[in-house]
């Protein structure tokens, strides 16, 4: 049986870019779950998060000679405060464009891991068509708010 990691990663692309559209064309809200933006920040918080969390994850397999095994808790624990911090006190438009940097970051840190054969070629070929996919949402979000 195949890994469904692939089609889910794909899929956690789906809301970012239903809610630059649903941004770009005046939705201010969704019944029940509210405000668009909110929705929007809240769902690239908790996925930034959580791929911060997977670098941490990362870490705990390396050896202790390996200079990722220093750097991945150290950037996972940056990118993640920032954003909570950002989150809590930037402006909506601010904090898509923290999101934004955010990603770009992640996918620079993978390309790293990539180079050092820590993440093999489809993980890192997935994570960089859905960054751009995400990142093109939020962009489009930014730019539109």
């Amino acid at each position: 049986m195949k890994k469904p990691s692939p089609y889910l990663t794909f899929a956690g692309a789906i809301p970012f870019v239903l809610g630059a559209v649903f941004i770009t064309i005046g939705i201010d809200a969704i019944p029940v779950l509210g405000k668009t933006t909110d929705i929007l920040s809240i769902y690239g918080l908790v996925i930034a998060s959580f791929m911060a969390g997977a670098h941490w994850g990362n870490h705990l397999n390396l050896a202790d000679d390996d200079t990722w095994a220093v750097k991945l808790p150290i950037f996972s624990n940056i990118i993640a405060l920032a954003l909570w911090l950002g989150f809590l006190t930037l402006s909506t438009a601010g904090f898509i464009w923290l999101l934004v940097a955010s990603f770009i970051s992640m996918l620079v840190i993978d390309y790293g891991l990539h180079q050092a054969h820590i993440i093999n070629n489809d993980y890192f070929r997935v994570r960089k068509y859905v960054t751009i996919i995400v990142v093109f949402a939020l962009i489009i979000a930014g730019v539109t708010l």
